[in-house]
């Protein structure tokens, strides 16, 4: 890429920034001493806006930019299904999980599993969350974005590992959520305009220089089967999203999971001022979402009209990056690249250290310890995670579409956690037990229908594997007492309600998704 002295300034600029503000924000008044509320929520202190915009940036990452844009291209609008129904997901998270998380006053959500189980379900899912944010979020993160550096830049795919994740750590290890979340707030203004830089002159070049909106009608009329939202079971991509059964099915494990029980997610939320501005901010980040297909899946689905010249999908973002972006914008919409994958990099190396240093050093092995200590350990255990994940991070260059790679990897675990948590907030009598065997079960059992049944969508595998589990957990519990557990969450209704802002803007979102899958269908 021919990257202008005004490009170069942009990006460098966006840098220093980023570091300088987050370093700024990390800085406590004088005479108080960092502590846990501080470094792993904030000080509780989050608005509505910045937990909305900070959810978003840690989300949309090279997964997106990168994944979502190769499964655009290969796949069409369709995969824009995980991010508009997602919104939906938001809103009832914020409606009847939050309340819940915010009253037990946690601050993981393995803790919240054991003030409803146990001590074993605690240290167990914490395990599952530590495996998972290490060897799958934080190196798949990691490999995209170096992929980005090295088809854009030419840089290196090891150096653009290694400098990630430098750029991530010279303030997320010091600084903690804060730091993440206020640097977030910036990044994710970086990353919408400047994502949108690069579908505008993507669409443009489809027009052949009439405009984006003329390209978009064009691009419509080019390729209608990249339109469809709801694939026929003769389309060669069934098997990623089949059908209605994305609709009816696997999906849903995969976004509860993600947005509901997921701690790089959900943590924005546990720092909030209160419970209104957490649901606020979950609301605020469901109408981003409707905006996300626009800035990574329109990108591949221009790059398979145009023909691109590239050697398999994940490079079709990159490609228009690098071809149609004008010279003194490029450095624009690099660095909302980048800033995606900083975001989430540093969001799930916040996560990592929160549980690490919550769930397993403070109960299993230094069960004394200091608010120093705490913070002291978190700030080592975000090193040693960027350090492994660095390692095994180029590993995953032989994937071809690695969106896909990671939803699947993340669904042999999002159904346990998922029917963990279900039966956990909603169903009294659910046993530790029962959870226990829930979060054991979910890998082996996905792992077996997978074998056996090899033809099986994911999706509609994830669905099938809750749907065992949950008979499971009924059963066991069921086999161990008829009665409610003495460590219920005590729940009445007027913990769900939500204010009329809330409600009205849930609505906006149910009609704007009404009329795109009218649209699309």
């Amino acid at each position: 890429m021919n990257f202008s002295s005004l490009d170069y300034a942009t990006f460098i600029s966006y840098i220093v920034f980023i570091v300088g503000l987050g370093l700024w924000v990390s800085q406590e008044k004088k005479g108080h001493a960092k502590n846990a509320s501080d470094y792993f929520l904030a000080s509780k202190s989050l608005p509505w806006w910045a937990i909305g915009t900070s959810l978003i940036a840690a989300n949309i990452s090279a997964e997106q930019y990168i994944g979502m844009s190769g499964s655009g291209f290969v796949i069409g609008l369709g995969i824009a299904t995980y991010e508009w129904t997602a919104a939906i997901t938001l809103i009832v998270v914020a409606k009847y999980f939050l309340p819940i998380f915010l009253k037990e006053g946690i601050y993981t959500m393995p803790q919240l599993l054991e003030i409803r189980f146990d001590r074993r379900v605690r240290t167990g899912l914490a395990v599952f969350w530590l495996l998972l944010y290490v060897f799958v979020n934080l190196t798949s993160v990691l490999y995209l974005g170096s992929l980005a550096l090295q088809t854009i830049l030419g840089v290196p795919l090891i150096w653009g590992i290694l400098s990630l994740a430098a750029f991530s750590a010279l303030y997320t290890i010091y600084g903690g959520l804060k730091a993440v979340v206020w640097t977030d707030v910036v990044q994710v203004l970086v990353l919408i305009v400047g994502g949108l830089v690069t579908t505008y002159f993507a669409l443009d070049a489809v027009s052949n220089g009439q405009g984006a909106l003329v390209g978009f009608s064009d691009l419509l009329k080019q390729v209608p089967e990249k339109f469809d939202m709801i694939l026929d079971p003769s389309n060669p991509n069934y098997a990623e999203l089949p059908g209605l059964g994305v609709l009816l099915g696997g999906m849903w494990m995969a976004h509860f999971f993600y947005w509901g029980c997921n701690q790089y997610i959900i943590q924005r939320a546990l720092a909030a001022k209160n419970i209104q501005e957490a649901q606020r901010g979950l609301l605020f980040g469901g109408y981003l979402k409707l905006l996300t297909p626009l800035i990574v899946v329109v990108p591949g689905i221009v790059a398979f009209a145009l023909n691109a010249d590239i050697g398999k999908p994940d490079e079709a973002y990159p490609w228009l990056l690098s071809t149609f972006v004008p010279s003194g914008l490029k450095g624009l919409a690099f660095a909302a690249l980048i800033a995606a994958i900083v975001s989430s990099l540093s969001s799930m190396v916040n996560s990592t250290a929160t549980i690490f240093s919550m769930d397993i050093y403070k109960q299993l092995i230094n069960k004394d310890a200091s608010e120093d200590k705490l913070v002291f350990t978190g700030r080592i255990t975000s090193a040693v995670a960027l350090i492994i994940a660095v390692l095994i991070a180029p590993t995953l260059s032989t994937l071809d579409q690695a969106f896909q790679f990671i939803q699947e990897f993340t669904g042999f675990i999002s159904p346990g956690i998922f029917a963990i948590f279900i039966f956990g907030l909603f169903w009294k009598k659910a046993t530790a037990n029962s959870a226990l065997w829930a979060a054991v079960l979910t890998i082996p059992l996905s792992l077996a229908i997978k074998f056996f049944i090899p033809s099986l969508p994911f999706l509609n595998r994830m669905g099938i594997v809750f749907l065992i589990l949950s008979a499971i957990v009924v059963f066991i519990t069921l086999w161990e007492s008829k009665e409610d557990s003495p460590k219920a969450i005590k729940l009445h209704k007027d913990i769900f309600h939500t204010d009329t802002l809330f409600n009205v803007g849930s609505i906006g979102i149910f009609a704007i998704l009404a009329v795109f899958y009218i649209m699309w269908w």
